[in-house]
């Protein structure tokens, strides 16, 4: 590893951020404390990314996955979390899931829209005059004509 071990610490602000949300309002955090907290979180980090790793070694794998981590916790004697990150882990796949299933049904009506202006292209018909048949209808209906300017206000 070539990076220094103050660029592997989490970043103040998110630590910072994480603190104030586990602790009761009116607690008040020293510096040192939030430091110390910092690199500790840090280090916690480091060794589950470690010993997670050596899980994917040992199955001949390069890509961390999340049963990897949930493993990783059982050796480090975490085991208790082990639920809570599962539950975790299965919101995340789920959000994801729906993401992909959204981001799918996006292409299909760009490609249906596409696949329409294209068969009117086809045909010869404007794209754009084929989409708004009902609003100059709708346009043409409203239309009032207004009597022009001194017309019939002249006469009399």
């Amino acid at each position: 590893m070539s990076e220094k071990t103050d660029d592997l610490n989490l970043p103040a602000s998110v630590v910072t951020r994480i603190m104030k949300e586990a602790i009761p309002d009116g607690v008040a955090v020293s510096k040192e404390a939030r430091q110390a907290i910092s690199k500790a979180a840090s280090v916690f980090v480091l060794y589950c990314t470690a010993c997670a790793n050596s899980h994917a070694t040992k199955v001949k794998r390069k890509t961390l996955l999340g049963a990897d981590v949930l493993a990783a916790m059982d050796d480090m004697e975490f085991e208790h979390f082990v639920p809570d990150l599962k539950e975790s882990l299965a919101a995340f796949r789920k959000d994801q899931q729906e993401k992909k299933e959204t981001a799918a049904e996006r292409r299909k009506a760009a490609q249906a829209a596409s696949a329409a202006v294209d068969s009117h292209a086809d045909a010869g018909v404007d794209p754009a005059a084929a989409a708004q048949p009902a609003a100059m209808d709708a346009a043409a209906a409203s239309h009032v004509e207004e009597p022009e300017a001194g017309g019939d206000a002249a006469d009399a």
